[in-house]
């Protein structure tokens, strides 16, 4: 509390006493210079009080709230979601968004380029950059104090040349052979369509138009879109669909990463080459198209 008193001398002092706080006095030639200066000090303890009591968001936290707001309902929100899981491995991402130091990153980024590649090197800081920029603005957006970016100095790794190895089909054949049976169709189809593998573990038997020889995705990275299907696609397509419960069954109810572990285990079996991965499915199928000739009517045929 604040007592303001008048001293011999003719001015006015001012004496702050709090408990757990330091004692603070001083003196004016009014009396309402003292207690405007009080209330002033007295507001500043109550509002430096009121935010050492705040809880700290931490960059975990953060980074989940990001997922869930803007990533909501998007096929990379789960992605996004593991490799946050990833990083929060690492206890200074579990601290507050404001303690962390561009030191820290620095270490983090040192550290994690002994155990890993640039690219997944490069995936983590900027998803560790951009969950800070993001909890930046919302800061400022709800009238909170700015959130420095330790990141703003650290230099990304550029991203890696795309990976041009075609799967031949005796390769295919061999990885077939040596997957799960449920895998086995998906891995097929990616062969076939040059669908994504979560576009393909998103299909219901609503988006197959086999009479038509197409099928549609709903929600892909690059949009909604139809794609061809050769005749190995639709027979592919004709038994999984058999064996849906109804029109909003998934064809093929697995996760997007148990495809690509199952994928890896196969090729490791087989002793293939590690360029061999589930993404270079999608690569093969285009370069066959091209190397053909084909618009997408003639795909349709092979």
């Amino acid at each position: 509390m604040a007592s303001v008193r008048k001293l011999p001398s003719g001015k006015w002092n001012v004496q702050i006493r709090k408990k757990g706080c330091k004692a603070r006095s001083k003196s004016f030639d009014s009396q309402q210079e003292a207690e405007a200066w009080a209330c002033q000090r007295e507001r500043r303890q109550g509002l430096s009080q009121s935010r050492k009591h705040e809880k700290q968001t931490t960059w975990e936290e953060a980074a989940y709230q990001y997922a869930m707001t803007v990533l909501l309902g998007r096929p990379s929100q789960r992605r996004f979601e593991h490799k946050v899981k990833m990083i929060s491995r690492f206890s200074i991402f579990r601290k507050p968004l404001r303690e962390i130091t561009h030191q820290q990153i620095s270490d983090f980024k040192l550290k994690r380029s002994r155990s890993v590649n640039s690219t997944t090197l490069r995936d983590e800081l900027v998803i560790i950059r951009r969950v800070f920029i993001w909890a930046d603005e919302e800061a400022q957006a709800s009238g909170k104090k700015p959130i420095d970016n330790p990141c703003k100095l650290i230099k990304i790794p550029r991203a890696a040349k795309p990976r041009d190895r075609v799967v031949e089909r005796h390769e295919l054949d061999m990885l077939l052979s040596a997957l799960p049976l449920i895998m086995k169709p998906i891995v097929e189809l990616a062969y076939e369509t040059a669908m994504r593998r979560s576009e393909i573990v998103s299909l219901c038997v609503k988006h197959l138009h086999l009479e038509q020889r197409l099928l549609s995705v709903v929600g892909g990275k690059e949009g909604d879109r139809s794609v061809p299907l050769t005749k190995r696609a639709v027979e592919i397509l004709q038994e999984a669909r058999e064996a849906a419960y109804c029109s909003d069954s998934r064809l093929f109810p697995v996760a997007p990463d148990s495809v690509s572990m199952a994928f890896r285990r196969a090729r490791n079996k087989l002793g293939l080459s590690k360029d061999i991965r589930f993404h270079q499915l999608r690569h093969t199928r285009c370069t066959i198209v091209a190397r053909k000739g084909f618009n997408q009517a003639q795909m349709m045929v092979v």
